[in-house]
């Protein structure tokens, strides 16, 4: 299951469809529901020590897939980098997210690739347009790793507690689901405000 979740993050940034939050949640949350009601006092905590030790295990999968495929899709562009800059040139959107992108990163305000990690494919433009733009592996593998981990936290963490408190039944899932998208409906407001303030 490791394998293929990882492999699932590692390929997104290149094809954001891939489907690898859900399996991430999946995960935790069939790892999560089985065997809470085992046995006594001592076999729930034994268990419950276990799911802790494989939520950790799993976070940490799935943060370093995500920093491996944002690092080997900054690197495909660093060397590049005409042709995703001309394939960037071609969007008004992209465009912009690479330029504030480039902003944010000279003033050290990395926050937007965390943001970004939320937003749907917007890992994939931050990444990219961060080797288009060369900028260095200092300025950007640091919130690459943040983005990763924070995403990884959240995405582990719903599917924990969803199949901790509703088992592994459709309904757990399907929850922890919508709060992921909810997360990333939220980033992409978020990452669209500027625009509407220089708009203005």
């Amino acid at each position: 299951m490791y394998v293929i979740v990882s492999l699932s993050i590692v390929l997104d940034v290149f094809v954001p469809i891939l489907p690898s939050g859900v399996l991430v949640i999946t995960a935790a949350t069939t790892a999560a529901g089985t065997g809470t009601a085992v046995g006594g006092v001592d076999a729930v905590s034994v268990h419950t020590g276990a799911h802790l030790a494989e939520m950790f295990s799993l976070m940490l999968c799935a943060a370093t897939a995500s920093v491996l495929g944002d690092m080997v899709a900054y690197r495909l562009a660093w060397r590049g980098g005409d042709r995703f800059d001309r394939a960037i040139g071609r969007s008004r959107r992209l465009t912009a997210a690479q330029e504030r992108l480039g902003a944010a990163l000279t003033r050290g305000g990395g926050g937007i690739v965390v943001l970004a990690r939320f937003a749907p494919a917007g890992r994939s433009v931050v990444s990219l347009g961060a080797g288009v733009a060369h900028r260095t592996v200092r300025e950007f593998l640091p919130w690459s790793a943040l983005a990763g981990l924070a995403w990884a936290a959240y995405s582990v963490s719903l599917g924990y507690f969803g199949g901790h408190w509703l088992g592994t039944s459709w309904v757990g899932t399907a929850l922890s689901v919508i709060a992921l998208f909810a997360a990333g409906s939220a980033a992409a407001f978020l990452m669209r405000r500027p625009d509407r303030r220089t708009a203005h």
